[in-house]
């Protein structure tokens, strides 16, 4: 399936926050929920344009992964970027409707071709997310290790599986 991506904007947040609830259960199937406020109409909005905000400051990128009807597909961001050393955390959510079509690792590659000024991506994934993990490391993603702190969700314990990537452009 042909995917885009594109930047967050004010008009996404009614689709984005259906999507959100959506793909609520399956979401913290994998990773820690975001809370029940986070599903209210208010708390949502208020949270997309504090996003927004970060991503006008340079300090986030927050991407829509879109089919080719325009649907949202799923979510790609980098968080903490600091821009003088050329580091960010990234993240990303495929909805469950999209899984096992290579969404995930196709907006991990476009992703990756885009943020080009980046030297080193961290990423994080809990080891019970197979899934991502797969995708991770098919982009080139280097794992670094298992946390050793355990946390419990929907009553099975897990830990936090730490991979980075290394821009090779900037390895010289």
């Amino acid at each position: 399936m042909e995917i885009s991506i594109r930047l967050l904007q004010e008009k996404d947040a009614p689709d984005l926050f259906q999507f959100e609830i959506e793909n609520r259960e399956f979401f913290e199937r994998m990773v820690p929920g975001r809370g029940d406020s986070f599903y209210t109409w208010h708390t949502f909005l208020k949270r997309h344009r504090e996003l927004l905000a970060e991503q006008e400051s340079g300090l986030g990128s927050f991407y829509l992964v879109k089919d080719p009807d325009g649907q949202i597909a799923g979510r790609i961001n980098l968080v903490d970027i600091d821009a003088e050393a050329g580091t960010a955390e990234i993240g990303f959510r495929i909805g469950e409707a999209y899984g096992g079509k290579g969404i995930g690792n196709r907006a991990l590659e476009m992703l990756l071709s885009t943020e080009t000024d980046m030297k080193q991506i961290h990423a994080k994934t809990t080891t019970v997310n197979k899934v991502s993990q797969k995708v991770l490391e098919k982009n080139g993603f280097i794992h670094m290790g298992i946390s050793d702190e355990e946390l419990k969700m929907n009553d099975e314990k897990m830990k936090f599986v730490h991979y980075v990537w290394i821009n090779k452009d900037f390895e010289k």
